[in-house]
């Protein structure tokens, strides 16, 4: 087997099947491939959907949300290909994309890990690639001052005019939406740590991974369409939630000490000011008293997290 693709949804039907469409279109009959989808306990049809127009799909229907990790654990475990690509199921892959980056994979030895160029339904420029978080990442990320400092290399972003250069270019790590990852790196580093429910889980396995002496790099020739974040938009305040979980995580396994202090008192100043700005906001009818609630409630966890 060439290539295993495996999508993890959850509750997100209509795009899920434009994405297998997608999949199923572009790559034809070039590649020997298998077709994965886990469901996390999905309640939108999304299984039935699955099971009535992709009967060629090996699908596991969970009873319960297991999270983005382990549900990609649980498809990898089962999967055959010598490559390995990790799909939202918010995303559509163009022409070429997966076997480009196969292909990329296949000519040089050295890769452990390629991801595409991510691009906006509107076919705008989105950020594709990441350098792993710093404590200026953490600030910018609460305090964005300016748009061009939150698109610059101080902020984790790489420059537009590389991905407009056509060549790969190595970074820290690519979005989880599309990662694509060679079978021998897995056996080598080990599956995705399932302790991240949702976030910081491709970063950790990319830190891994390059650890591991791996290159990882972006492949703009390879464009795939994200549509970003629609399951976890279903809740968003819980989602914020976990992400600064799946932070705190990531900071213990990979960041010193000192770090993670500092690391500490960013996000409780920004939370802090988050809350401010979001009780202006109520005052001035900008935000209704139950949004209000969920939001303090979720900065209030936040801050109680222990770093």
């Amino acid at each position: 087997m060439d290539l295993s693709v495996i999508t993890v949804s959850y509750n997100t039907r209509d795009l899920l099947r434009g994405c297998l469409d997608s999949v199923i279109s572009t790559l034809g009959s070039r590649l020997e491939y298998e077709l994965l989808v886990v469901d996390n306990a999905s309640t939108d049809d999304s299984v039935a959907m699955v099971r009535d127009c992709f009967p060629q799909v090996r699908l596991f229907d969970n009873l319960e949300n297991r999270g983005f990790a382990a549900g990609s654990n649980q498809a990898i475990a089962e999967s055959s290909g010598r490559y390995v690509i990790l799909l939202n199921p918010d995303t559509v892959v163009r022409e070429g994309a997966l076997d480009g980056m196969m292909r990329l994979l296949e000519g040089r030895s050295d890769i452990g890990v390629v991801g595409p160029k991510l691009l906006f339904p509107d076919g705008s420029f989105q950020h594709s690639a990441f350098s792993f978080p710093s404590l200026a990442m953490i600030f910018l990320d609460f305090f964005p001052l300016h748009h061009r400092l939150s698109n610059s290399r101080v902020n984790g972003r790489y420059p537009r005019h590389l991905y407009e250069m056509g060549e790969p270019f190595p970074i820290d790590h690519p979005l989880g939406a599309a990662l694509m990852v060679r079978r021998q790196v897995i056996d080598e580093v080990g599956l995705l740590d399932e302790d991240f429910f949702m976030y910081c889980e491709e970063i950790d396995w990319c830190m891994r991974i390059k650890n591991a002496g791996w290159q990882i790099v972006c492949w703009p020739q390879a464009e795939i369409v994200h549509y970003v974040g629609q399951s976890t938009a279903q809740f968003r305040d819980e989602m914020h939630v976990a992400l600064h979980k799946s932070r705190r995580r990531l900071y213990e396994k990979h960041y010193g000490s000192g770090f993670r202090r500092a690391a500490h008192w960013l996000v409780t100043l920004g939370v802090l000011s988050r809350g401010l700005r979001d009780r202006w906001a109520a005052k001035r009818g900008q935000l209704d008293q139950d949004s209000l609630e969920r939001r303090l409630t979720a900065y209030r966890e936040i801050r109680s997290l222990s770093w």
